[in-house]
Parts: C-alpha cells; sequence; structure tokens
C-alpha cells in the first residue's frame, strides 16, 4: 500500500530507518569515524532527522513516499519540486526485500497517483538494480551527470527522466 507524507509526523520514523539501514551505516561510518559502530548510526539517524524536520519537510510540495506491506515498511523515496516537475530521490528498498519487485510496485504506484507530468531521478553509473527498476518504470536516461537544485553536479551519476504521455498537452 502506497503511503505519501507531507509531515514528519506522518512517519513512523523507526521503520524508515530499517529501509535506510545500509545508508545510515555508510552515513554514519563516513561523517563520524572516530565514534563507536552504534554511536555513528545514532548520530546518522539523528542528522536525517533533522534533515527531515528542518529541511526536507519545510519546502512546499515535498513528499515522502512509502510502501507498505503488512504494517511494515518495505520501500520509500523522496518527492521534491525540481525544474519542471519532481525529483525523484532516495529510493531504498529493505534489505531482507530486495529483489522482490516493490520499488517498482512503489514507483509505478507514485506515478498513478501523483501523474507528474515530469519525473527526474539521479542514479549512480554503477547502480544497476536501480538503473533497470527506473528503466522498467518508463524513465530514459538523459544525461550522464546529475544536476541537482543548488546548481552542484555530480558525474558519478545520470539524470533520468519518466515524462508522462499527457505531458505538453
Amino acid at each position: 500500500m502506497l503511503l505519501i507524507c507531507n509531515r514528519l509526523s506522518q512517519i513512523r520514523f523507526g521503520q524508515l530507518m530499517e529501509v535506510y539501514s545500509e545508508s545510515v551505516a555508510e552515513n554514519g561510518e563516513e561523517f563520524y569515524p572516530d565514534l563507536s559502530s552504534n554511536e555513528q548510526i545514532l548520530h546518522a539517524e539523528q542528522d536525517f532527522y533533522a534533515y527531515l524536520q528542518s529541511g526536507f519537510f519545510t519546502r512546499p510540495g515535498d513528499q515522502y513516499c512509502i510502501w507498505e506491506e503488512n504494517g511494515r515498511y518495505v520501500s520509500a523515496l523522496r518527492l521534491q519540486t525540481f525544474r519542471d516537475g519532481l525529483l525523484l530521490e532516495a529510493l531504498e528498498t529493505h534489505p531482507s526485500f530486495r529483489g522482490s519487485g516493490y520499488a517498482k510496485k512503489l514507483i509505478r504506484s507514485v506515478l498513478e497517483q501523483l501523474q507528474p507530468a515530469k519525473l527526474y531521478s539521479h542514479i549512480g553509473h554503477k547502480n544497476i538494480p536501480s538503473q533497470a527498476t527506473h528503466s522498467a518504470c518508463g524513465f530514459v536516461k538523459i544525461a550522464d551527470f546529475a544536476r541537482y537544485a543548488d546548481g552542484s553536479v555530480n558525474d558519478r551519476c545520470g539524470t533520468y527522466l519518466y515524462e508522462s504521455k499527457n505531458a505538453g498537452i
């Protein structure tokens, strides 16, 4: 079932952190190398919470989309206003549910429910599973780099676009 959250209070944060457990651990290790692994994870989770509270959910139109199965979060992504459409970011599936099609279900449900004219996504060149998921959902690669809202460029990612068949009508 698709959950669309416009406020942090709508999210069960502990379950969301389970979806992002690998990324949280990586961020903790990168940003807090002098701490124990448990402290790294705690700080990374606190940073993520602060970002959602003071950054992400303060911008008009930003939404968190979560696929819930049997009361458990299994896949999640963020949407923010971007260029002439929306930017899909932070797509992840809980490690124990990967390979089961939940990311596709989530993306397809978002496309059906929100019907964006254009949906962009930045995907790492080495992230073949995410590229395949996006392609299966109708995304096409449009650039060999990612340009973010702040103007910065990342050459380790490509930009992908889903364009509604009804766009421009």
